[in-house]
């Protein structure tokens, strides 16, 4: 459910939501969202000094049950990724 809505949630931001895609990987600390975006759509989601990412990030751990989920961001076809 929660990778549905973060999806949901950044194909609504972004130019090209059809580049979206989100991912999750179980590790020691917690559940980590991948969240690979167009280039263009970048800025988008991280926002000016990252306010939309951080606004994702909320969203997405009130559904969580308040946990605070690790949401890295990526741009599709960077070279090694981009991540915030």
């Amino acid at each position: 459910m929660l990778v549905e809505a973060l999806e949901h949630v950044v194909r609504g931001i972004v130019a090209h939501p059809d580049d979206v895609r989100v991912s999750t990987r179980e590790l020691r600390r917690g559940r980590t969202f991948e969240v690979r975006v167009h280039p263009e759509d970048f800025g988008r989601v991280i926002g000016r000094r990252g306010r939309t990412a951080q606004a994702i990030r909320t969203v997405v751990g009130a559904l969580d049950k308040g946990r605070s989920p690790r949401i890295d961001f990526v741009e599709v076809g960077a070279r090694g990724g981009r991540g915030r």
